[in-house]
């Protein structure tokens, strides 16, 4: 069922990025319009916002902004709620000057926030939120469309290709890339607006009920205390802290300029070489929220000189040579819309994605011939965990994700594959992948980190020449990854610290 767009000249979201989530119908004698902000946690360029609005001045009615944050998610700690609330603070900023009601909520103990968008629902005569497809958010939408007493419409903003266009599930990136080669010129002419409020005029609202406000206060203080002392009193994980960025759409912004008017130009002779900052280093901005993929793609396409209708008329599955870019902006737009769409492709058409037995039936069967081949070493999570290993290189990589959270290009996949040989079963590794990269990863809990982590096991990948433990899945070295690309600067820098050990992961 696709919802009607409202009479109005502002644009909603392009029809085939909405959903009804609920059969309920729009309450026409609601106090507002809602926009649930749970996975594109940011005020600009965002489909889901910007159908908000469109709907708000359709009936008249004022905007308001919900962004809340649990304390109880899977891997809620320092570091991921410190990521958040840099968000909610930019968001704050940057809307206190738009017509709008910002509300920030922030659990202060587990089961704080139940209820809270029910009893807003009650006033709203429309709930508008993101679609995303990954980690608990599709449970959490699904089960307040059944609370909600008004209409909740989802609208799909996780990348440049609208997800019910990807057909079906595509199971290497090759197909996908000719998939998309055919079909994204056309979704490419639908773009978000920069800036969803300019223009807009909305009436205001003069104060949330007393009865909500109360009960669930803004979190306006919280954000604007010192994130450390803020987090120290919240229920989560205070072993794992920092991280290598900072989080918000203005942060974002600003790694996203330093990237294309420096690295952008290198990044097909430089991203995997790990003694060299040439990634873009916007996973977690895209993962959380706070810059979406269309913004990227397009201030890449603003430096490249590119406008639609330059790319290519061929749909060969080509990596290069499509876009009609530089070397450097066509590797880069190969790993932000092939790359990180595929995962996303697999979350919707493929029900068992995060699962073992997902894998292709060639990994599973090569995999399980050579399960009970003898392992070298057998390392416990709790050595695999604090980077106590004999391979120095894997310890770094496993201690740059620790310490910063996030794990260099090339050597991500490295550390996975060591992981499968160190397994006493392939099903053991791939629990260890995900506990790690889902505690430490600021681009964790991701359909982009469970593409990598799968590939470790043949996801999107081809049989190679058969080797114990591997099977025909393919195999990777320490020592052979020395030889490929200079590790010595990468090694230096990312030394495990002697005698301060982290608290461990907690049990999966």
């Amino acid at each position: 069922m696709r919802p009607t767009p409202p009479a109005t000249h502002l644009p909603t979201a392009p029809p085939t990025r909405v959903r009804a989530v609920n059969d309920t119908p729009i309450n026409h004698g609601g106090d507002f319009v809602l926009y649930w902000m749970i996975a594109y946690r940011r005020p600009a360029w965002n489909f889901a916002l910007q159908h908000a609005i469109a709907h708000a001045a359709a009936a008249a009615r004022p905007l308001v902004i919900l962004e809340a944050l649990r304390c109880d998610y899977p891997w809620a700690s320092d570091r991921l709620h410190g990521f958040i609330l840099d968000g909610m603070a930019a968001n704050l900023r940057h809307l206190a000057a738009r017509p709008v009601t910002y509300h920030p909520y922030v659990e202060r103990t587990p089961g704080g926030g139940k209820g809270l968008l029910e009893s807003l629902g009650r006033h709203a005569c429309l709930v508008v939120t993101d679609d995303y497809p990954a980690f608990f958010l599709p449970r959490m939408v699904e089960a307040a469309g059944r609370k909600l007493p008004c209409r909740l419409e989802a609208v799909d903003h996780n990348g440049l290709l609208p997800l019910q266009a990807g057909v079906k599930y595509h199971s290497a990136a090759y197909h996908f890339r000719r998939h998309l080669q055919k079909v994204l010129p056309s979704h490419l002419e639908e773009t978000p607006l920069p800036s969803p409020f300019d223009g807009v005029r909305l009436p205001r609202l003069p104060a949330l009920p007393s009865s909500i406000t109360e009960r669930w206060p803004s979190a306006i203080d919280l954000i604007a205390a010192s994130t450390r002392d803020c987090l120290a009193a919240l229920p989560i994980d205070h072993g794992v802290s920092g991280g290598y960025a900072g989080g918000g759409i203005t942060a974002g912004r600003g790694r996203l300029t330093r990237f294309v008017e420096g690295p952008l130009a290198r990044y097909a002779d430089e991203r995997n070489l790990p003694g060299v900052e040439g990634a873009s280093s916007l996973s977690p901005y895209l993962h959380f929220g706070h810059l979406s993929a269309h913004e990227i793609f397009w201030r890449v396409a603003k430096e490249e000189g590119w406008s639609l209708g330059d790319q290519s008329h061929e749909t060969k599955g080509k990596r290069e040579g499509w876009w009609h870019m530089s070397r450097g902006a066509e590797a880069f737009l190969d790993q932000l819309v092939t790359w990180r769409e595929v995962g996303f492709n697999a979350c919707v058409f493929d029900p068992r994605h995060g699962s073992f037995d997902s894998l292709p039936s060639w990994a599973l069967r090569t995999l399980g011939r050579h399960e009970l081949d003898a392992r070298t070493h057998l390392y416990s999570f709790d050595e695999l965990d604090q980077a106590e290993t004999d391979d120095p290189l894997w310890n770094a990589a496993q201690t740059q994700l620790a310490r910063e959270g996030r794990l260099h290009n090339y050597l991500r996949m490295l550390w996975g594959k060591k992981i499968l040989e160190w397994s006493a079963t392939p099903r053991d590794a791939l629990d260890t992948m995900l506990r790690l990269n889902d505690r430490y990863a600021l681009d964790g809990r991701d359909p982009n980190s469970l593409s990598g982590i799968f590939w470790c096991l043949g996801r999107y990948d081809r049989p190679w020449p058969e080797r114990p433990i591997y099977g025909t899945v393919r195999s990777m070295s320490s020592p052979a990854t020395a030889r490929k690309v200079p590790v010595a600067e990468y090694l230096a820098r990312y030394r495990p610290r002697a005698g301060r050990r982290r608290p461990s992961a907690p049990a999966g």
